[in-house]
């Protein structure tokens, strides 16, 4: 058995896989990261681990996991399966890249955007040979309604709601109007922009607003809330392979 485990700003969500299964995944407060792990190394016989973070983790705490873990720490130096050819690599985020080794170990021999909808809109994509060229960033869902109350002195700050028309008859209609319109007609307008260069393109959709999203986007997509973890489970696997 495998341990993922990717830190987030506050939250760190750890996946255990065997033999290319999702087993459990587990989510906690970063602080609590040393239990929490050792709690699930209780539980599995895990053999092997890799670490993604977002932001950083104390080097206090990242000596501790090795010491209980034989541990993969993901940075731009850590092999992985596609070839990168992003200007700059050592600015990727280690998020992208597993994003990326998903797409190029899932659908080899493919064009693939995969569009991570979190905090941050994120559009990545391979092509069938097997190469990252990059892809865009954008504010997330979340963002742009925060973005609506913090630069105005009036409008509220609302939660994230399937508008009830285009047309909004209210402030707070017409605020989910454009929030919500806005970032589906954007992804829609960008996976054509893709679908107009690589006609056999395989688009999928991630993040913590996959299933809020993709119900309301014009493409076919294919809607995996957990591919962050499964791209870090690829490139724990290459490694492995390549040891």
């Amino acid at each position: 058995m495998e341990l993922i485990i990717d830190v987030g700003n506050t939250r760190v969500k750890a996946a255990v896989f065997e033999k290319d299964s999702l087993i459990e995944v587990v989510i906690f407060q970063k602080e609590k990261i040393i239990s929490s792990v050792k709690k699930i190394l209780k539980k599995y016989k895990i053999s092997r681990g890799i670490i993604s973070a977002v932001s950083k983790l104390s080097d206090n705490k990242l000596q501790k996991l090795h010491t209980i873990l034989d541990l993969v720490e993901l940075n731009h130096e850590t092999p992985i399966p596609f070839i990168n050819l992003y200007a700059t690599p050592k600015t990727l985020g280690v998020d992208r890249i597993a994003l990326a080794s998903f797409a190029a170990s899932q659908y080899s021999h493919k064009n693939v955007l995969i569009i991570d909808a979190g905090t941050c809109v994120t559009f990545d994509f391979v092509n069938k040979k097997g190469e990252y060229l990059g892809g865009a960033i954008s504010p997330g869902l979340k963002m742009r309604y925060q973005s609506l109350h913090n630069y105005t002195s009036k409008l509220p700050l609302l939660e994230s709601k399937t508008p009830e028309s285009f047309i909004g008859n209210n402030t707070q209609e017409s605020i989910h109007s454009g929030i919500v319109n806005g970032i589906c007609n954007e992804i829609d307008g960008v996976i054509n922009q893709y679908k107009y260069e690589y006609q056999d393109l395989t688009v999928v959709l991630t993040g913590g607003d996959t299933n809020f999203l993709a119900i309301q986007l014009k493409n076919h997509i294919f809607a995996n809330p957990n591919l962050v973890l499964e791209g870090l489970y690829r490139i724990l696997t290459y490694n492995r392979a390549n040891d």
